[in-house]
């Protein structure tokens, strides 16, 4: 790991140049977890910001106990959790914009159809409910084991599995019956 040496260091390390390269090696893994979690891409920008200021302010607390992308991304979901938990949330509700609005012209390659079962898959993945939803992301996108989602979440691996287990067939029901419905090919 690129980042072991952190575990060792207790002071005199340029905190700048350090937050620099971990922001470089996983700020795309922090937003979109973020988005992942909050469903609004403005929110996601501000728990970005807000973890990277975390991480800057306690770098010489991390022991090591996970990999640095796991402490960031149990950063990253306390973070969002502590917002989506926030009154203001909870009193104001953002309108979504719908992606057309966002894009000037579409292009051809939108129009594709593995543009569309990407997006499809996404969407089904993204109403799952959210225990189900962030162990799936943290398993399938962000590549991280049992024992490292369950230390994160607070839970037992057997847990975690249990609903890795339910999400992917979530999923899979989901999109099969959106396969039956459309008259598409069954999804596996």
């Amino acid at each position: 790991m690129q980042f072991d040496y952190l575990k060792h260091v207790t002071d005199g390390l340029d905190r700048h140049a350090v937050l620099d390269e971990l922001m470089h090696a996983y700020g795309k893994d922090v937003w979109n977890f973020a988005f992942f979690m909050t469903h609004r891409r403005e929110l996601a920008d501000d728990i970005t910001q807000d973890v990277f200021v975390k991480v800057f302010e306690h770098l010489y607390d991390f022991r090591g106990q996970s990999s640095v992308k796991t402490w960031l991304l149990a950063i990253t979901r306390n973070t969002a959790r502590d917002v989506l938990r926030s009154a203001w949330i909870r009193r104001v509700t953002l309108m979504p914009v719908s992606r057309q609005e966002t894009q000037s012209h579409p292009s051809a390659e939108r129009e594709t159809i593995d543009k569309l079962m990407t997006e499809q898959v996404w969407a089904v993945v993204l109403k799952l409910p959210r225990k189900l939803r962030e162990v799936l992301l943290l398993s399938s996108h962000h590549g991280l084991a049992m024992k490292e989602i369950a230390d994160m979440l607070g839970v037992s691996i057997g847990t975690v599995k249990s609903r890795l287990h339910r999400a992917r067939a979530a999923v899979n029901r989901n999109l099969s019956e959106d396969a039956r419905i459309t008259g598409e090919e069954k999804w596996t």
